[in-house]
């Protein structure tokens, strides 16, 4: 398993957090690869440059189809490959949706999409140039000029509401609600709505996803699932226990375990 990632430039850092690869040969013997992409309060465009991924739902397996963008989501699903195959990813903020793309977080929570139907021709050669180009350098140069025109042709944003959403992807200070609206001036109607704009979900539901990920950023370490509840902010262990399930279908001493689908690269890089 090949797993790095590619800074954007500055002038996209406020949008994109980074660029991500990820490159799989199977070994003798592994017929299969199986991907679990977990909830996530960001937003993924996704590019396979080699091979293609089958998704398996409740209904069996059906064609994944091509590559496409995974919007905010609090929902786990699961893919697999039975060839080698090479993914350049970038992981994008909930607010540079609107941005980029024109339509409010707000209606794209959820939503899986693939690049024709989202964006029509520009995703169509899009995705060809992606698929085209020589390697992954050359790839985030061609994403990176596709997101800085979309920059340019869409109007700006909200400034308090994107400082309350980074604030609480990066400051682990685990507010309430009624502190982070007070903080930037607003009703807690007010920020509710503007918010969910923006993040995809309601500031409550946002908290709930980025406790998650706080605590799955603990993956690998020495502590305890005790003790990565109450650094993490959770009041009791069930709550943790529940929060971990819904949100990979995992009981929480599986998957810090080392044995889940998934982990072998995603949580060292969402810092």
């Amino acid at each position: 398993m090949k797993y790095y990632t590619i800074q954007p430039p500055d002038i996209l850092k406020p949008f994109v957090r980074f660029f991500w690869v990820l490159e799989h040969e199977l070994c003798a013997g592994e017929q299969e690869y199986v991907y679990r992409s977990i909830a996530d309060g960001c937003t993924e465009m996704v590019f396979h440059y080699q091979s293609t991924f089958d998704e398996i739902n409740d209904h069996g397996q059906e064609n994944g189809g091509p590559s496409g963008i995974q919007f905010q989501t609090n929902r786990y699903r699961r893919f697999i490959t039975r060839q080698n195959f090479g993914i350049f990813g970038a992981y994008i903020y909930p607010f540079a949706v609107p941005r980029f793309f024109n339509i409010p977080s707000s209606e794209t929570t959820n939503l899986a999409l693939d690049y024709d139907t989202f964006l029509g021709s520009a995703g169509r050669e899009l995705e060809e140039r992606m698929m085209l180009a020589r390697n992954n350098q050359k790839r985030a140069v061609i994403l990176t000029d596709f997101l800085l025109m979309r920059l340019r042709h869409n109007t700006p944003t909200d400034d308090r509401i994107i400082t309350s959403i980074r604030q609480v992807i990066h400051t682990n200070q685990h507010k309430t609600v009624a502190q982070l609206a007070d903080t930037f001036n607003l009703s807690a109607r007010q920020f509710d709505r503007r918010f969910k704009e923006y993040a995809g979900f309601s500031p409550k539901s946002y908290l709930r996803l980025i406790r998650f990920q706080d605590a799955i950023k603990q993956y690998g370490s020495n502590k305890s699932l005790t003790q990565i509840a109450l650094e993490c902010g959770y009041y009791d262990q069930s709550h943790f226990i529940h929060d971990v399930k819904t949100f990979t279908g995992y009981q929480p001493s599986f998957y810090f375990s080392g044995k889940a689908e998934g982990t072998e690269y995603r949580n060292a890089d969402l810092q």
